[in-house]
């Protein structure tokens, strides 16, 4: 097994959280050098945190935290579909960003689909703490901002930062 170079260490992260939350290389670079470094600098927050909310509060990521889908892809095209409304209103873009008290819910024309009440049956008890899902309205309300230490990443997202510093 041949040993990682200090580059290699670094691209591995990158490359493990850019696929597991599906993002293109030009959407990744885009949230991390622009968006989260300019969250961070300006709410007195840490760059890796800025990183994560923003990874987190994104539409698809959001529904599949909440349990509505079973991977990330599905939620994706459950939203490019026009599946959800957020805040009462059509909402088919799957890279939006939600706020705090934002409303998710599903059209009232698929409350009674098999798919969601299959995915609700078989993702009992993994919510995390920052959405409140109410299964019998298939509605999820954004409480407060993901915090990093809740969800256990495969990667290390202050090296995924240094890996965008780098000269």
């Amino acid at each position: 097994m041949q040993r990682s170079s200090e580059y290699g260490k670094l691209l591995r992260n990158k490359q493990v959280l850019k696929r597991m939350y599906m993002l293109s290389e030009r959407q990744f670079v885009r949230l991390v050098k622009e968006i989260a470094a300019k969250y961070a600098k300006n709410n007195s927050i840490t760059h890796d945190t800025a990183l994560f909310q923003f990874l987190e509060r994104r539409m698809d990521s959001t529904i599949y935290r909440s349990g509505l889908a079973k991977t990330i892809m599905q939620a994706r095209q459950m939203v490019n579909h026009g599946h959800f409304l957020l805040n009462g209103k059509k909402h088919n873009i799957s890279s939006a960003f939600v706020s705090i008290g934002d409303k998710i819910t599903l059209k009232t024309s698929l409350k009674d689909s098999a798919l969601y009440s299959q995915n609700a049956a078989e993702n009992k008890g993994k919510i995390p703490s920052w959405v409140k899902l109410d299964r019998a309205a298939n509605a999820v309300e954004v409480l407060t901002f993901p915090q990093v230490g809740e969800l256990g990443l495969p990667s290390d997202l202050l090296k995924v930062i240094e890996f965008y510093a780098r000269a």
